[in-house]
């Protein structure tokens, strides 16, 4: 195969595969109504975050209940990921898509009639269930509505959307929640998601599915179940240490049920995890490279809107607005992601983001105190965020190009998966490290976002903690760096092994074909498919 022009056998630009035509006529049209119901999910996120104090308030709930609100949500959709990535695969993706819209927004309504907070996390778990089918099939979508030529472009435009969306939740949230009662937190969704839901039906082509197999039920219990038992274990011990028994607990169930799982993968005729993915070190470097980036980005977000509020004495709306640069840099990076992706490769946009994010990390650390300027802590927050934005264009598009057409829907679901996995482990961790200098009833206060009522020998301590947990991300951030720099290098290698040698215009080496990216397309300068 002939080098392309001007690359030198590095990886190419994600937009130079040969021309091709993306499968799908209008793109931009599948982008709008799929972005539109993941918005609309990430807002909901975000407002009930800020809505949650008049929650617990109305019900009357205590902290335990208080914290299964966001808990059920989350342990539902972390867990579903991949079972509903691989429904979609065999179901067919619009249909699938579609549904879990549906089924997000009619939680939604019946939300707002809950009697009793119980009945509020069952339905919240049910938003979760609906909320694991867009994460797991919005971006397989995409994937296949742009084909690899144009795949970085309509990825940027995505997350950039996505990166917007969190700036809206908090100020709507507050205002519904104050104004118009809690309900409209929940009731709020409804009208959107019926506008998404019917111009998804007018929009969403068929997007081919893969062979009709067999779900592996029983990898789905055993996913579920290992998932379950690590969230709850980890958020237990970021609200009560890791000594209790539901702590304990859930470490057991999944320390158990992993390699069970595992196991079963490796024997079931049609699993539910294609375990050969992961034989592809493309996409295992990309996988592993996307959940410390995500470690270290949540984490930066959490502890810096915990930090204002402790140390800095803001309230808590002066901090919801001081830490919108990053959003604000989150929404811009990502599209400026799929621009440059016309110039270098997906996975020099990861290095490069990440390598941003591993600075801002790098520079707040040793600066972090009582008396940090908000303009140092506004920095870092962009610079975590836009380095993040960018990663997640270039390292999105990298991970589905190494996958089959026909499991896109179980790969996106694995990578989101593992960013929600992310998430629970760097809240969980941070907030462990933050708070492990501090007594149980100042800890207490932590978690309820109270900090600014600690005494200044508590302050102290949780500025100590602040510098432990900033190493732990700065150390993720590296490692996200590294891996991506590795993936970089191995991309590199293999397109100068598939290359022709000098003199043999156009030659392919016996036994081999291009390369296909997840449309079928020849991507130029990667190592012909096995």
């Amino acid at each position: 195969m002939r080098e392309p022009a001007g690359h030198g056998g590095a990886e190419p630009p994600a937009g130079d595969a040969a021309g091709a035509p993306a499968p799908c006529p209008d793109p931009w049209r599948v982008l709008s109504a799929v972005g539109l119901g993941t918005v609309l999910l990430v807002v909901n996120v975000s407002t009930l975050n800020i809505a949650l104090p008049v929650v617990v308030r109305h019900f009357g709930a205590g902290a335990a209940a208080a914290g299964w609100i966001l808990l059920a949500f989350m342990l539902a959709q972390t867990g579903l990921l991949m079972v509903f990535g691989r429904v979609a695969d065999v179901f067919g993706r619009r249909g699938t898509y579609l549904c879990g819209l549906a089924v997000f927004t009619l939680a939604s309504l019946l939300a707002g009639f809950a009697p009793d907070v119980t009945t509020l996390i069952v339905l919240r778990a049910l938003q979760g269930v609906g909320g694991a089918v867009l994460l797991a099939n919005g971006t397989a979508i995409i994937a296949w509505a742009f084909g690899p030529a144009r795949l970085s472009q309509g990825l940027g435009v995505y997350l950039g959307i996505l990166g917007a969306a969190p700036l809206l939740g908090p100020s709507i949230g507050g205002y519904l929640a104050e104004t118009a009662g809690w309900q409209w937190v929940f009731w709020f969704n409804v009208p959107l998601g019926a506008l998404a839901l019917g111009w998804g039906l007018l929009s969403l082509p068929r997007v081919p599915r893969g062979p009709r197999e067999p779900i592996d039920y029983l990898g789905a219990v055993l996913l579920v179940g290992w998932l379950s038992g690590l969230v709850i274990s980890l958020t237990e011990a970021g609200a009560r240490g890791w000594t209790g028994p539901l702590t304990a607990g859930g470490l057991a169930a999944a320390a158990l049920l992993l390699p069970w799982f595992v196991l079963r993968q490796r024997r079931a005729r049609y699993p539910l995890v294609d375990l050969a993915l992961f034989g592809d070190r493309r996409f295992t470097q990309g996988s592993v490279a996307a959940l410390f980036n995500t470690l270290a980005r949540f984490g930066t977000l959490l502890l810096l809107a915990l930090f204002l509020q402790a140390v800095s004495g803001m309230t808590p709306a002066q901090a919801g607005l001081a830490v919108l640069p990053g959003p604000l840099a989150g929404m811009v990076a990502a599209p400026v992601g799929g621009f440059l992706s016309r110039r270098v490769s997906p996975r020099t946009l990861a290095v490069a983001g990440s390598a941003i994010t591993s600075a801002g990390l790098a520079v707040t650390l040793p600066l972090l105190s009582g008396d940090t300027p908000y303009a140092l802590v506004a920095l870092c927050l962009v610079a975590v965020s836009a380095g993040s934005g960018i990663f997640a264009t270039g390292n999105t598009a990298a991970i589905l190009a190494a996958v089959p057409p026909e499991r896109l829907g179980i790969a996106n679901g694995l990578r989101m998966t593992l960013q929600n996995v992310g998430n629970v482990l760097s809240g969980a961790f941070c907030l462990t490290l933050a708070a492990s200098a501090l007594a149980r009833a100042d800890r207490h206060l932590l978690y309820q976002g109270a900090a600014a009522e600690m005494s200044r020998s508590s302050l102290g301590a949780l500025a100590d903690g602040y510098q432990r947990a900033f190493a732990l991300l700065l150390a993720a951030s590296l490692i996200a760096t590294l891996t991506s720099f590795s993936s970089r290098r191995l991309a590199r290698a293999e397109a100068a092994g598939t290359a022709a040698p000098p003199g043999a215009d156009g030659a392919v080496p016996s036994g081999t074909a291009p390369a296909r990216s997840p449309g079928g397309n020849q991507v130029p300068g990667e190592p012909p498919s096995p």
